[in-house]
């Protein structure tokens, strides 16, 4: 009974941090967003048309879906993601000419890099969720750890952290 007792102290301890890191996390979030005085990046990815499922990003990168707008039949049109207060957008691609998903030209024009606090533990979430790895994490002189993977939708990230 008495390490029954223990237990229920040591969970109720942990859902406690848990509100108290998620209460943190979303003010974070709110005073990033209407401090309009700061300038932050958020890039807009595009993701193919009918896709539903992005769970990868919750999965793979620990991230926070913050809103999601849905069509009709239930595919994202935009979701607003944040990893640790970075926030990122997804967005189903357009009639735009010039904006579209990289598996749709196999491709990319850009290197998303994130900084992180633990480079190989970040890559390893990331690619038991799906990712790809492209190059292994590596200290370089320059004074960076770097490794990079490709997401289920086509996006490069470069995951670096200063050392």
């Amino acid at each position: 009974m008495m390490a029954e007792v223990e237990m229920d102290k040591v969970v109720l301890s942990k859902v406690k941090n848990k509100i108290h890191y998620t209460n943190n996390f979303i003010t974070l979030i709110n005073s990033t967003m209407n401090d309009m005085t700061k300038t932050f990046f958020a890039p807009q990815l595009f993701i193919q048309n009918g896709v539903r499922d992005i769970d990868f990003y919750m999965k793979g990168f620990g991230a926070i879906e913050l809103k999601r707008f849905s069509n009709d039949d239930g595919t994202v049109h935009v979701a607003e993601l944040s990893i640790n207060g970075a926030i990122f957008h997804l967005h189903e691609e357009t009639a735009k000419k010039t904006m579209f998903s990289p598996l749709k030209k196999n491709g990319t024009t850009a290197l998303i890099g994130l900084f992180v606090p633990d480079v190989d533990a970040f890559m390893s979430r990331a690619i038991e969720a799906g990712a790809i790895e492209l190059s292994p994490a590596q200290s370089y002189d320059y004074g960076y750890r770097q490794g990079e993977i490709q997401d289920p939708f086509g996006h490069v990230w470069l995951i670096e952290t200063k050392i």
